[in-house]
C-alpha cells in the first residue's frame, strides 16, 4: 500500500475522548485527510512519498484559537497597564481610528497568521473589521478560520450604521459560501456597544444563516452594573430575552457570569470561550471555567488580541487557564489535562461548528496537526506525555505543524520552514508602527 504521509509519533493524543493517549502509534494522510491512525509495528509494508520519524514527539491535533483580533498585530504593547475601558479609549480606539483599512487588517493578520502557526494554532476565530481582508492574511499562509461580520453601536472606517454593518455581514457570507477554510459568523461586539434593535437584526441574520454568533459577554463588573442600571437585568439574562443564546452562541471571556448565567448557558447549549492571559492583564477577574465544566458547558481558549495579551501561546494560555482554574475553586482535581488539552482542540471546534472537519485525528478528518518534541531537557523525564506536554512544554517545542496535510512549520534546523519570513513581518510592522 501507498500513501502520501506517514508520521511516526512516540504518542498520538487523538482527542476522540478526553485522555487517550496511544503509544507508538502512526498517521496516515492521504489528499489532505487522515486515512489511518495505527500502531507503528503494523506500518512496515507501507510506503510513502514523505515519512516523518518523531519516537521522542507526542502528535495532536492542531490547537484552535476560539477568540482572536488577528489585526491588533500591528498594535501589540500599545496601553499596558491601564484599566480596560481606559485601554479602549485612549489608546486602542483612537490609533484603529486612525490605521484602519482593509490594507492594515490584512498585513495585520499575515503577521498574526505567522505567530499563530509557529505556536501550533491551525485555526483561528477572529472578531474584527475587513474580515474579508483577515482571512485573506490567515489563508494566504494556510490556516483555517472563522471571521466574524462586525456590529458595534459607532461608526468606524467599515461602516457608520446598523444597517451597514449587517449589509457588509451579509456580504461577507455571500463572499465566502462554499469555502473550504473560510467560515463566517456574526460578531456583535458587546451588550454594552450594540442595542436591542441591533441585536435583534444580529439573530435574524444569524438564523438565516444558520450561523454562530460571536460576542464579548460579562467581560468587566462595570459591564455587568451597567446592564442592571440600564435594563434592569444581567447581560446573559437580556440576550436570552432577545432570543440570541442557543447552541450556537459563543461567549466570550464570561468573567463575571453568576449560578443563574451559568445554567442560562448550560441550558443552551452554547459555548464559553477563556482567555486568561488578557482577563488577567486588563484586571477583570478570574472566570468560573470549573463550575462551567461541572455544568457541561463547551469551553474553549482563546487568546484575545495581542494588544491585551501580548501574545497567541494557546499552549500557554491553556497552562495557565488549568492552574487558574485549580486555584480559583481550591480544588486539584478539576481543570484536568485531559480536560484542558480537549478544550485547546476539540472544545474549540465544536464552539465553532467545525467538529465535523477539525479537532481530533479521526479518519476522514483533515489533517490538522501539531508534533510537540518531549525529549528535550524541559520536557524529561516523561512519566505521562499529555501532562508533560501541558505543563512542560512551551511553544518553542512545538517542532512540526501540518494544515491539510501540508507541512507549513518545521523549526528543525535542518530544512527549517517558517510560513513568513521575519524581513517580511519586520517590514510590515515598522510601516504600520510609523503611522501611529
Amino acid at each position: 500500500m501507498h500513501v502520501q504521509t506517514i508520521i511516526h509519533a512516540g504518542w498520538v493524543m487523538p482527542m476522540t475522548y478526553k485522555g487517550l493517549v496511544l503509544p507508538k502509534h502512526s498517521l496516515l494522510i492521504e489528499k489532505g485527510k487522515i486515512i489511518g491512525l495505527v500502531p507503528t509495528s503494523e506500518t512496515q509494508a507501507l510506503e510513502a512519498d514523505e515519512v516523518y520519524d518523531l519516537p521522542e514527539h507526542i502528535v495532536l491535533p492542531g490547537f484552535v484559537n476560539a477568540h482572536t483580533h488577528a489585526p491588533m498585530h500591528l498594535l501589540r504593547g500599545m496601553g499596558a497597564d491601564l484599566p480596560l475601558m481606559d485601554w479602549l479609549q485612549t489608546k486602542i480606539w483612537p490609533a484603529e481610528g486612525k490605521l484602519m483599512s482593509p490594507e492594515f487588517c490584512y498585513e495585520g493578520s499575515l503577521i498574526a497568521a505567522a505567530e499563530m502557526l509557529e505556536s501550533g494554532i491551525t485555526c483561528a476565530s477572529d472578531h474584527y473589521f475587513f474580515s474579508e481582508d483577515v482571512a485573506r492574511g490567515f489563508t494566504e499562509l494556510g490556516m483555517k478560520c472563522s471571521v466574524s461580520g462586525i456590529v458595534i453601536g459607532f461608526p468606524s472606517a467599515m461602516a457608520k450604521t446598523t444597517d451597514e454593518y449587517i449589509a457588509c455581514a451579509e456580504t461577507l457570507f455571500e463572499h465566502f459560501e462554499g469555502s473550504d477554510s473560510v467560515r463566517v459568523t456574526v460578531g456583535p461586539h458587546a451588550p454594552y456597544t450594540v442595542d436591542d434593535e441591533a441585536l435583534i437584526k444580529v439573530r435574524e441574520l444569524a438564523h438565516k444563516h444558520n450561523a454562530y454568533v460571536h460576542m464579548h459577554v460579562d467581560e468587566t463588573v462595570s459591564e455587568i452594573e451597567g446592564s442592571v442600571k440600564q435594563f434592569g437585568i444581567r447581560p446573559l439574562e437580556r440576550l436570552k430575552n432577545l432570543g440570541l443564546l442557543d447552541e450556537h452562541f459563543i461567549s466570550v471571556h464570561t468573567v463575571h457570569a453568576d449560578d443563574h448565567e451559568l445554567e442560562l448557558l448550560a441550558n443552551a447549549g452554547a459555548s464559553v470561550v477563556h482567555c486568561p492571559c488578557s482577563n488577567l492583564k486588563l484586571a477583570s477577574g478570574f472566570s468560573p471555567v470549573a463550575k462551567m465544566m461541572q455544568l457541561g458547558i463547551n469551553v474553549a481558549m482563546g487568546t484575545d488580541g495581542v494588544a491585551s495579551n501580548d501574545k497567541v501561546d494557546l499552549l500557554g494560555e491553556t497552562r495557565l487557564a488549568a492552574m487558574l482554574g485549580k486555584a480559583v475553586s481550591n480544588d486539584t482535581t478539576q481543570m484536568k489535562v485531559s480536560d484542558m488539552l480537549y478544550a485547546a482542540t476539540m472544545g474549540g471546534a465544536k464552539a465553532l461548528g467545525w467538529d465535523d472537519r477539525i479537532g481530533s485525528l479521526e479518519n476522514g478528518k483533515d489533517a490538522d496537526m501539531i508534533a510537540i518534541d518531549l525529549g528535550e531537557i524541559d520536557t524529561l523525564p516523561v512519566f505521562d506525555p499529555a501532562a508533560q506536554l501541558l505543563y512542560s512544554a512551551g511553544r518553542e517545542d512545538i517542532s512540526h505543524v501540518w494544515v491539510n496535510g501540508k507541512i507549513v512549520v518545521k523549526k528543525q534546523q535542518s530544512g527549517r520552514l517558517r510560513p513568513l519570513s521575519l524581513e517580511k513581518a519586520q517590514k510590515i510592522t515598522k510601516t504600520w508602527q510609523n503611522r501611529i
